[in-house]
This record gives C-alpha cells, structure tokens and sequence, in this order.
C-alpha cells in the first residue's frame, strides 16, 4: 500500500514539474527541458539497444553452430554404433 501512495505521490510531482505556470496556474514549467533531455537521451538509448541486439544475435549464431556441431557429432556416433 505504501508503494502505491509513494507511486501517486511521484506521479503527481512529475506532472506538477511539467506543467506551464502560465496556462495551468500552477507548475513549474520543466516541459521544455524534458523534450530537451528525450531529444539528447533518446539516440544513446537507441543506440544502447542496437548494441545488445548485436550481441545477441552474435551469441544466437554461435549457440546455432554449437547446435549443428553436436547434432553432428551424435549423428556419426550414432552411425559407428549400428552394424
């Protein structure tokens, strides 16, 4: 229940900070400056998340060619075992 309030409370000072003084009567007007910080922060997530992409598609390719060697592998096992 706590967490729920304090969630609220956040929320409610969140929207308070971006909010324009002049339209609104109240708030501290911060709009301009969370578009400003999205527009700067937003191509270094994007670019975060390409990173991790790559690697994983580079560890998916890798586990695929584990995947192949081993099936191989028990393939030959299983044709040097039957007679």
């Amino acid at each position: 229940m706590k967490a729920l309030i304090i969630g609220i409370v956040i929320i409610a000072a969140a929207v308070f900070a971006v909010l324009p003084p002049a339209s609104a009567g109240f708030g501290l007007g911060w709009w301009d400056d969370v578009l400003a910080f999205l527009r700067g922060g937003l191509p270094v997530i994007v670019a975060f998340i390409g990173l991790i992409a790559v690697f994983i598609g580079i560890a998916d390719m890798k586990d695929r060619a584990e995947a192949r060697k081993e099936e191989a592998g028990n393939k030959e096992e299983d044709s040097k075992q039957t007679p």
